[in-house]
C-alpha cells in the first residue's frame, strides 16, 4: 500500500469525510454553506466498500489483472465526481480516482489500486431518462447531433437517433461499451477510413478536470483540454457529456464477405476501396477484414451451412484465408439499385472466384453483427493486442506475425484476427491518440479468449508479435496500449510527448485521474 502506508490501519472512508467536514466548514464561513453540506454528504453517502462492489471495481473485461479500490463512488451527480477529485487534491498525498465505464478494457486501464472508482453507470439516474438528447436539423439532417452522457451506452445513441431517422457516422464493433470510454481512446470500426475514429466526430465535451473543475470545451472553446482528452486515455478528465455527429440513417443493409487467399490482394483491394471514401454511391459504407486460421468458429455463422465444407478445404489448402468484410446502406428510396451498385463496386477485386457471399440485414442489426454477445463480463481471461500499422509494412506483419508466428503455433482458442486500413487524413492529429505517420495504416487486433491454464502461453505470444515488431522497425503504434514503463509511453506518444506531459501538468498536475494507464504512476 505504498500511496496509504501512512495510513496503517485508518479507513480511507473516515479519512475523506474528515476532510469533507474541514472542507464543509471552511466554505459555510465563505457563504455557500447549503451547496457545501449537501454535495459534501452525498459524496459520503455514496462512498461503497462492501467486498462485493470493490471485488467488481477490480476486475475488468480482460480478467487477467486485479487492483482493488478501497471505495467506489455511485454518483448521484455530476458534482459529486467534482467534490471527490476536489478532495484528493486538497491532501498533500492525493488518493487516485479512476472513471469506470461499461469495464471493456482489458488491461487494468479503468482500475485504481487503494483510490477510489467512480462507477458511472450510476449517473443513469440522475439523467431521469435524459442520457441521449437528439437534434435535429430538418433542413440539412448533416448538421443533427446528440448530446450524450458520458456513461451511456452507444447501443442507447443508436436507438434514441434512429427514432428521428438519424444515426452517428462511426462504430466500434461493440455497441455495448460506453461513450466516455470509448473517446478517451478513439473509437475504430469499419466506418473510420470514411468518417475518421468517433474522436473525429465530436463537436463538444463536459469534461471535469483532474482538478475537480468542471470545463465545457469544443476545437474553438478551451481546445487544449478538448484534444487533449479526445484520445487522452483518460489523464486530464472524466467525461461527463459528449456531442456526438449525427447522419441520415438508413434502415437496410447489404452486407458482404469476400474470401482471399492471397494477402498482396487482399491488402490493395482495401486500399482502393477506402480511396473511394465520400457521401455517395460509388464508395462502400464499412470495410473491414479478418482471418480466418483453422476455422475460429465465431466467424463461421456468415456463411451458408451447406457452404462450409467448401470453405474449410480452401482453407486447408492455403492455411490461412482473408475475408474482406464490406457493407452499403440502402433504404427503400434505393433499394431498386443496390444490387447493380455493390456489383459495381465488386468488379475487378481479386477475391477466389465463386466466394462472394451477401446477406441484407437491418440497419441496427449490422451493426451489433461483430460484436462479443451480450453485456457483463465474459466467460473467461482475454488475451487481447490491437495495433496500428503502417500501411508499407502490412505485408511484414502478414509474413512475420499472421504466418510465422500465429499460424505456426496453431494455438486454439475462439477469438478473432482484425485487419483492415484507415486514412490517416480522417483523423485530427492535434487529438492526443498516436497513430502511425503513413497516410494508410492499418488496425491489427488480435483477440483470443483464452483459459487461465493458457492464458500465459497467449500473453507470450502477444509480447512475440511485439518483440517482432520491434526487431523488424515496422512503427507500431499500440491501440488501447498496455505499455509497462515510463520510457516506453514516451516512445509511444513520440512528437505528441511533450505536450501530453504538458496537458497532464495543466489539468491534473496532481496525477489523480486515471491511474490504471501506468503513464505518470
Amino acid at each position: 500500500m505504498a500511496r496509504f502506508s501512512i495510513l496503517e490501519n485508518v479507513s480511507l472512508i473516515l479519512l475523506i469525510n474528515l476532510v469533507i467536514l474541514m472542507l464543509t466548514n471552511a466554505i459555510i464561513t465563505t457563504h455557500h454553506p447549503c451547496s457545501a453540506f449537501h454535495a459534501s454528504t452525498e459524496i459520503s453517502n455514496n462512498l461503497v466498500c462492501d467486498n462485493v462492489t470493490l471485488t467488481l471495481a477490480s476486475t475488468d473485461f480482460g480478467l487477467t489483472i486485479h487492483e482493488k479500490p478501497l471505495a467506489v463512488l455511485e454518483p448521484t451527480s455530476i458534482t459529486e465526481i467534482s467534490e471527490l477529485i476536489k478532495v484528493s487534491n486538497s491532501l498533500s498525498t492525493p488518493f487516485t480516482i479512476a472513471a469506470r465505464g461499461q469495464a471493456h478494457s482489458v488491461h487494468g486501464q479503468a482500475m485504481a489500486r487503494e483510490g477510489i472508482v467512480v462507477n458511472m453507470t450510476h449517473l443513469n439516474g440522475y439523467r431521469h431518462g435524459k442520457g441521449v438528447v437528439i437534434f435535429r436539423d430538418e433542413k440539412d439532417p448533416w448538421n443533427s447531433y446528440a448530446d450524450v452522457g458520458g456513461e451511456q451506452v452507444w447501443s442507447d445513441v443508436l436507438n434514441a437517433a434512429l427514432e428521428y431517422g438519424l444515426t452517428p457516422l462511426s462504430w466500434t464493433d461493440n455497441l455495448f461499451t460506453s461513450v466516455g470510454g470509448t473517446l478517451v481512446n478513439a473509437g475504430v470500426g469499419g466506418q473510420t477510413f470514411k468518417f475518421g475514429p468517433q474522436i473525429a466526430n465530436v463537436y463538444e465535451l463536459d469534461v471535469i478536470t483532474g482538478k475537480g473543475v468542471l470545463v465545457t470545451c469544443s476545437a474553438k472553446r478551451k481546445s487544449k483540454l478538448f484534444y487533449g482528452v479526445l484520445g487522452g486515455l483518460g489523464q486530464f478528465g472524466i467525461i461527463t457529456r459528449a456531442r456526438i455527429a449525427l447522419g441520415p440513417a438508413y434502415t437496410k443493409v447489404k452486407s458482404l464477405r469476400l474470401l482471399y487467399s492471397d494477402f498482396s490482394a487482399y491488402s490493395k483491394d482495401q486500399e482502393y476501396l477506402i480511396s473511394l471514401n465520400g457521401r455517395n454511391d460509388n464508395a462502400f459504407d464499412a470495410v473491414e477484414g479478418f482471418l480466418m486460421i483453422n476455422q475460429w468458429p465465431n466467424i463461421i455463422s456468415f456463411f451458408p451451412t451447406q457452404d462450409l465444407p467448401r470453405i474449410n478445404s480452401l482453407l486447408a489448402q492455403h492455411n490461412i484465408l482473408y475475408v474482406l468484410e464490406l457493407a452499403k446502406y440502402y433504404d427503400n428510396s434505393t433499394q431498386d439499385q443496390i444490387d447493380q451498385d455493390v456489383e459495381r463496386l465488386v468488379t475487378g477485386l481479386k477475391y477466389v472466384p465463386t466466394f462472394k457471399y451477401e446477406k441484407d440485414v437491418l440497419y441496427q442489426n449490422f451493426l451489433h453483427s461483430s460484436e462479443n454477445p451480450g453485456q457483463g463480463l465474459p466467460g473467461g481471461p482475454q488475451s487481447w493486442l490491437d495495433i496500428f500499422v503502417p500501411g508499407s509494412r502490412i505485408s511484414d506483419i502478414n509474413e512475420g506475425v499472421f504466418n510465422n508466428i500465429i499460424f505456426k503455433q496453431n494455438l486454439t482458442a475462439n477469438g478473432i484476427i482484425l485487419a483492415f486500413p484507415m486514412n490517416r487524413t480522417k483523423w485530427n492529429d492535434k487529438m492526443s491518440v498516436a497513430i502511425p505517420d503513413e497516410q494508410v495504416f492499418y488496425l491489427v487486433s488480435v483477440l483470443q479468449e483464452a483459459t487461465y491454464d493458457t492464458l500465459k502461453t497467449f500473453d507470450e505470444q502477444k509480447n512475440q508479435i511485439l518483440e517482432f515488431c520491434k526487431d523488424s522497425g515496422i512503427g507500431i503504434k499500440q491501440y488501447l496500449p498496455r505499455n509497462k514503463t515510463h520510457e516506453e509511453w514516451i516512445q509511444h506518444f513520440g512528437s505528441k510527448w511533450q505536450n501530453f506531459k504538458d496537458t497532464k501538468n495543466k489539468f491534473d498536475p496532481k496525477r489523480i485521474l486515471a491511474p490504471g494507464q501506468g503513464i505518470f504512476n
